[in-house]
């Protein structure tokens, strides 16, 4: 067959395919533009979920007369000033992006810079022509797909598009407080958001609690942190405000949403210990990078990017993570205080109880003797009757003074603001759990070798990816070496796993790898464990305390990072503020 070079209008088409899969995706590149052109006001409209209308309107710098036309040229772009495709600092230089939403739609753009006298606009059937128009530029895509029909049966109904199209502006809106944006949804006001004149942790913040709830804003932990030239800023969730899917996390790599296996493994490590499998925390991190440190083109819409120091990376977010979750200490989501009222409203069910991950460890034989090394006892137990304490604990300690006991179970304390309820077996399973956990620290993870050396044979691809990390499993004790094309030999495994299947364990670090760039099956294994040794270790429920030990065990939860929520990621107590009491009681 003859090689022939495709018609111009075809070639739009299947660039098209590449950048324009539905209608958030034309208002994805279109609200970039305006950012890109300075715009401090965004305005979107949508008709039909976008299929009928899309017009993007903003006050930016605008496009010269005699620019309009060229605009609408493949790979015609004003994002990069030179040819370093390394040293791209805007969201992006798809020169084929116009050209190929125009190619599959009535397209017409209108602007207006701010030293001209009046606005043109610029369409593929009708050219140039003088127009009305402030300083800014206007973008209307009318009959999406109208040159592809086939295209449109794969579209959702108007409002799944349109809800799709406005996930897509408020991930921007989130990366931007700044910028005010408006969208409207068949002339329906959905979205309206004023400027900030705040940072990313200021504004950003209030800009949050907008866009992901307020339930997340008061729930929200600062983060902050510098490595080399990478900066990391934004908001992470208490473990106690969490998600059965990742849909509520929003990351960001010089203010561009992406999705990122790096990003995602890191945020799993950050927060295995305290959380539940399954459950996934909601965070809003934005990664500023050098540009010749990230490379933004490894995917056609821009939303996957590749670090060149992966490990730089991940070891930022990993430990900025996780000391803004332990310098959060003992705090607990007021999500868990919510749910609790809920429960004495009229025609509300208490949720379902969830079960705790690992329970099959828990007949695991020698935990509870293991765990008792790391259990140090409370005070002995006295009279049932003691003074109460005085007004003076009570305003002196986050979690209060102690003032009695339910059902041998929960502790009762009396703050300064309410009540707060705790869980005293779950209270003392997680610190117990944190006591190893020094301990680890301190001493290591205790190794035991392998009578026969066990060799596990693998694709070539997972062996070079186990030996590449092989040092950082040896810290957790699991020591192997090459043996030979495609085979590792195995000569320890950490002690506390007991007997292991070592292939399946390989296979699982190697997989995690693959898909994450972090391995953390290892990890959670030994977590699992230590949990189960917590739980064995810890008080009862059941067992009697007397005020001391009531208040021993307050005190050391306030001086314990992660005691608001025990080793299974549920909260270890509840606090109920008096105005909520009192409202209960019909008093306010």
């Amino acid at each position: 067959m003859a090689i022939r070079v495709l018609p111009e209008g075809i070639v739009n088409r299947i660039a098209a395919g590449e950048v324009v899969e539905r209608p958030a995706s034309v208002v994805k590149e279109l609200v970039e533009n305006a950012i890109d052109a300075g715009a401090s006001r965004i305005d979107v409209e949508l008709e039909g979920g976008g299929k009928t209308l899309i017009a993007v309107a903003d006050d930016g710098c605008g496009i010269a007369r005699d620019e309009l036309a060229l605009a609408l040229e493949r790979h015609a772009t004003s994002k990069l000033t030179g040819d370093d495709l390394e040293a791209i600092a805007t969201f992006g230089f798809r020169g084929e992006a116009l050209p190929s939403i125009a190619a599959v739609s009535r397209f017409r753009l209108t602007s207006r810079t701010p030293k001209a006298d009046t606005a043109w606009s610029f369409a593929l059937e009708g050219g140039l022509k003088p127009a009305a128009h402030p300083a800014g530029t206007r973008v209307e895509v009318r009959d999406l797909f109208f040159a592809t029909p086939a295209r449109l049966k794969f579209l959702k109904s108007p409002g799944t598009e349109a809800r799709h199209a406005l996930d897509t502006v408020r991930r921007l809106a989130m990366a931007y407080p700044n910028v005010a944006f408006r969208v409207l949804d068949d002339g329906r006001l959905v979205l309206n958001l004023a400027a900030s004149q705040s940072d990313l942790l200021g504004g950003g913040k209030d800009r949050l609690a907008k866009l992901v709830g307020r339930e997340f804003a008061e729930n929200a932990i600062a983060v902050e942190a510098v490595r080399e030239r990478i900066h990391l800023t934004g908001h992470i969730s208490l473990p106690t405000l969490n998600r059965a899917n990742t849909r509520a996390q929003f990351l960001f790599v010089n203010r561009r949403p992406v999705r990122d296996r790096v990003l995602a493994g890191a945020l799993k490590g950050a927060y295995q210990d305290v959380l539940a499998s399954g459950r996934h925390p909601i965070v809003a991190l934005f990664l500023e990078s050098p540009t010749d440190s990230v490379d933004v083109n490894v995917h056609p819409t821009k939303a996957e990017v590749r670090f060149r120091d992966e490990g730089l990376v991940r070891g930022l977010i990993v430990g900025a993570l996780k000391a803004a979750l332990k310098a959060a200490g003992q705090q607990s989501s007021t999500s868990v205080a919510e749910a609790a009222l809920g429960s004495f409203r009229p025609g509300r069910l208490p949720g379902r109880a969830t079960g705790s991950p690992g329970t099959s460890l828990r007949n695991r034989p020698g935990l509870a003797e293991a765990a008792a090394v790391y259990h140090a006892p409370l005070a002995a137990p006295a009279a049932r009757v003691e003074e109460a304490p005085s007004d003076e604990d009570v305003q002196a300690y986050p979690l209060g003074a102690a003032r009695g006991q339910l059902h041998e179970t929960y502790v009762v304390a009396q703050t300064a603001e309410g009540i707060v309820i705790v869980d005293q077996h779950a209270a003392h399973e997680r610190l117990v759990h944190e006591r190893i956990k020094a301990s680890l620290e301190k001493n290591g993870v205790a190794r035991q070798g392998l009578l026969v050396p066990e060799v596990v044979e693998f694709e070539e691809e997972a062996i070079a990816r186990l030996i590449e990390r092989r040092a950082e499993f040896a810290e957790l004790g699991l020591v192997f070496e090459p043996f030979g094309p495609g085979a590792l030999i195995v000569r320890e495994v950490p002690a506390l796993l007991g007997e292991v299947d070592s292939r399946a364990l390989l296979r699982d670090l190697a997989d995690e790898l693959a898909a994450f760039g972090e391995a953390t099956a290892l990890k959670d294994r030994l977590l699992e464990v230590c949990a189960t040794m917590a739980c064995h270790g810890s008080i009862r429920a059941g067992r009697r305390l007397n005020l001391e030990e009531m208040n021993a065990l307050l005190r050391e939860m306030e001086a314990t990072p992660h005691s608001g929520q025990c080793s299974h990621g549920r909260p270890t107590y509840i606090e109920l503020k008096l105005a909520d009491i009192e409202r209960l009681f019909g008093r306010r």
